[in-house]
């Protein structure tokens, strides 16, 4: 999957350029974001989309030495459910 990065958010976007998956991350300091939202459209579900936006995020902030919280449910589970990043999560 070719997955956009911004500054607070990675997705994808469909051949007409909708968002269709998306993780959004806005920063709390400047060493932290908060994962606060998860989507994938109904299209993509049940194909490992959303723990593919997870773990390019979680990479991403491994690459940049920050951490993150979640107060998106997804994100919380994700991150209880894969300790190999707990080095960037809380």
């Amino acid at each position: 999957m070719d997955f956009k990065h911004e500054k607070s958010r990675i997705y994808l976007e469909n051949e007409d350029g909708n968002c269709i998956a998306e993780v959004t991350f806005p920063e709390v300091s400047n060493d932290k974001v908060n994962v606060n939202h998860t989507y994938v459209d109904r299209s993509l579900r049940g194909q490992g989309v959303a723990d593919k936006l997870m773990t390019a995020l979680a990479l991403d902030l491994r690459k940049n030495n920050k951490k993150a919280t979640a107060t998106c449910s997804y994100a919380v589970d994700w991150f209880e459910k894969h300790p190999d990043f707990e080095d960037v999560y809380k």
